[in-house]
């Protein structure tokens, strides 16, 4: 149902007002339980995971990006090209946008028994740290991603767009408390892996053979915390080039240390005997 809206004002666009206001966009999906999706790829992917369609908006200029969205049924707003954006807060240069309704999460406990190899997000705030990891979690075979209860959501809309959907193929849970939140997935028999820069840890490729793996990842600043790092089993770092030692450069930004450990941590269970 395509409806024609020019008003910036018209409560039928609330769900898309101010995208760009973090604080404000937190509070607003979180109490609807609702989010939004850039992109005919990223909202058609979203459809085909099962997650229900809100509304859909279109810039009036991108009303050919209505053949590329699946049907669904329920309203599409097409507004003038000035209307998005002051409505938005940004220019849309990917044309539709979605609202789409959230779904229930699992429990963290119910998550860690179907999982052999997984990832522990540590107070990442930021969105587009979050949606790099996913898809590198995705692209490489893990199998869950367990955030602490600070970290930033998956389905905020630049989590999303980076992830380029994946938030919304593998699966994730939240922690209900950060102090004792590891001691699920020990009982559920994980054995924990810190990653670190420290250069007394051990080699990543050298600890993650046979059991069941949580792989830990630390916020983008300190990295993990001292108490996280205490309760893993054991601190695990990826060795970097002496030439890169020498320079200084003794560690890797967040995303590309999950990148690379990811694909340590699934290689090395697919290569064990069966």
């Amino acid at each position: 149902m395509r409806e024609f809206v020019t008003d910036v004002e018209d409560p039928r666009l609330a769900d898309y007002a101010q995208l760009t206001d973090m604080e404000l966009r937190t509070r607003l999906e979180s109490a609807q339980g609702l989010f939004i999706a850039e992109g005919t790829r990223v909202i058609s992917r979203a459809v085909a995971a099962g997650y229900p369609v809100r509304s859909v908006l279109l810039a009036e200029r991108r009303l050919g990006d209505l053949l590329a969205l699946p049907t669904t049924g329920t309203p599409v707003y097409v507004v003038p090209d000035e209307t998005a954006e002051r409505l938005t807060g940004y220019r849309v240069h990917r044309g539709a946008l979605a609202s789409l309704h959230r779904k229930p999460l699992p429990q963290t406990a119910a998550l860690a028994a179907a999982a052999r190899r997984v990832i522990v997000l540590e107070d990442l705030v930021d969105h587009t740290n979050v949606g790099a990891i996913f898809r590198c979690a995705a692209a490489l075979g893990v199998d869950a991603v367990f955030l602490s209860p600070r970290c930033a959501d998956p389905l905020y809309r630049r989590a999303v767009k980076v992830s380029m959907g994946a938030v919304f193929t593998i699966p994730y849970a939240r922690m209900n408390g950060w102090y004792d939140g590891l001691a699920g997935l020990r009982a559920a028999g994980f054995r924990l892996l810190a990653l670190t820069p420290d250069r007394a840890a051990a080699p990543i490729g050298a600890a993650v053979v046979g059991q069941r793996i949580a792989l830990l990842l630390g916020s983008e600043g300190d990295g993990l915390s001292s108490r996280w790092l205490h309760e893993a089993d054991q601190a695990v770092r990826i060795p970097m080039h002496p030439g890169a030692l020498a320079a200084g450069v003794d560690s890797l930004n967040v995303v590309a240390a999950a990148a690379i450990a990811c694909h340590v941590l699934v290689g090395a269970d697919q290569a064990r005997p069966r």
